[in-house]
């Protein structure tokens, strides 16, 4: 970073300049007990605060207390670990409280600093810094020697101001943004279970039923189609990569009301040997079929077959609902089967039961609402017509996330290059040349910390 890339009045300084302390935290164990201060860890910041009620406490000599104890305008660094860099300003008074030794504190050598400096120590220029810092260290660190050395683009003091005013302000409009667009995908979720809830209870086409002779009954599965279980692979066979024209369907393949196939371990499609799939032939799905879980953290997933996987074999963990005896639309009964009201149902037959397994008997006896053939496909068109609709929000307020995570370091990196504060610069010339800029600032600050201990670099004591 050269000063010649800076605004007018600006300077490019090293952190230690501007600091009266850089040190690193105290070592000790924590406790949940009140034997002494409370003791902010790494662990303890989240989402860039701290809830101070959930902070352990440490025992630390009486002596010692000051060396250690926190206050307002403190910054604290994570000098270690995958969060390593991460910083966090106390902005208020701190319960009385001291930092563990994975965390190395700043302070500035004026309060005036504080804002403007924690908005750069979020910014990609600083975090480009940090990432050299750790380059070909196995594990990664940041130690104070190379915190002081950080080079820090410093504007004049008002404009620090100017800048810390805006971020503040755009910064906080971001969060807000993105805070609305983390909501929509849980805002979506619970439109579409409104949805099933709405198709199979007959509600989505009440309109479309009036006038019509169509009469709702309350049936068990076992009216409707036969119930089969899945068939576990062979003993002594093995699945294998190659694509031999005979697809094994597992467990971790039955997803989002369908059968998935990606690069996923869990989820990759994998087949079975010709002689293995002669062994276990009678255990095959067809396409339109229904599968269910029957086992496992996914227990009670539901969906319809695909086309493609038409003589696919089918795991022991799940059953499929197949050779229908009445007109039967396969969406629709999956819309059932994935409703709220079946899995309570589902959650309390597993409950019931010894080994926390369904049951092919008790799939049998589960209760459907039962509607004539047309229907049923009145029904499917709406929900997949409501469903696309939800879809296109979902994908749109997903780029408009990608967008906002994008923003906060669009933002940062025109703060320092003064790209936010152009036209103020040029309607105040007077505060930020001369005695008002950052070169005579960083000579006012020397000269103050002059009259101070130059800042140095402590440990705490270590463990017995």
């Amino acid at each position: 970073m050269r000063d010649i890339n800076l605004p007018e009045g600006w300077s490019t300084t090293k952190l230690e300049l501007l600091t009266t302390d850089i040190s690193y935290g105290y070592t000790a164990s924590s406790s949940s007990a009140e034997v002494g201060p409370k003791m902010l860890r790494i662990t303890d910041i989240q989402d860039n605060s701290v809830v101070w009620s959930d902070v352990p406490y440490c025992e630390i000599e009486e002596d010692k207390l000051e060396q250690y104890l926190l206050k307002k305008n403190d910054l604290v660094f994570a000098r270690t670990g995958a969060t390593v860099g991460k910083s966090f300003l106390i902005r208020t008074e701190p319960p009385k409280a001291v930092y563990a030794s994975y965390l190395i504190r700043v302070r500035t050598a004026s309060e005036e600093l504080i804002s403007v400096l924690s908005h750069f120590f979020n910014s990609q220029q600083y975090w480009q810094q940090i990432t050299e810092f750790s380059a070909g260290i196995g594990q990664p660190n940041v130690n104070g020697t190379k915190l002081k050395g950080l080079a820090i683009p410093l504007p004049p003091l008002a404009e620090q101001k100017i800048i810390a005013e805006k971020l503040d302000t755009l910064l906080a409009q971001v969060e807000n943004t993105k805070a609305r667009l983390e909501r929509i995908p849980t805002i979506l979720k619970t439109f579409r279970q409104s949805v099933l809830a709405a198709a199979v209870s007959g509600k989505l086409t009440e309109e479309w039923r009036k006038d019509k002779e169509i009469v709702w009954q309350l049936l068990v599965i076992d009216d409707v189609g036969e119930v089969k279980g899945g068939k576990r692979l062979p003993k002594g066979d093995e699945l294998v990569e190659e694509n031999t024209g005979f697809p094994y369907i597992r467990a971790g393949q039955l997803k989002q009301g369908t059968v998935i196939n990606t690069s996923d371990a869990r989820s990759k499609q994998l087949f079975l040997t010709p002689e293995a799939q002669q062994k276990i032939c009678r255990y095959t799905v067809n396409s339109g079929d229904l599968y269910i879980t029957i086992v496992g953290a996914s227990i009670g997933d539901a969906g319809v077959v695909p086309e493609h996987y038409a003589g696919a074999n089918l795991t022991e963990n799940a059953a499929k609902i197949t050779e229908f005896k009445k007109p039967v639309e396969s969406e629709f009964l999956s819309y059932w089967l994935r409703s709220h009201e079946l899995q309570d149902l589902i959650r309390l037959e597993i409950k019931s039961g010894a080994q926390g397994k369904l049951a092919l008997k008790r799939i049998k006896e589960l209760p459907i609402p039962y509607t004539d053939i047309s229907e049923q496909t009145e029904i499917v068109r709406r929900v997949e017509q409501l469903f696309a609709f939800a879809d296109s929000i979902e994908q749109k307020a997903n780029a408009g996330l990608a967008r906002v995570n994008n923003l906060t370091q669009s933002i940062l990196a025109k703060a320092f290059r003064g790209e936010l504060t152009a036209d103020w610069r040029a309607a105040n010339p007077g505060l930020i040349t001369g005695e008002n800029s950052a070169e005579a600032l960083l000579e006012k600050i020397k000269a103050e910390r002059g009259a101070l201990k130059p800042a140095k670099l402590t440990r705490g004591r270590k463990q017995a």
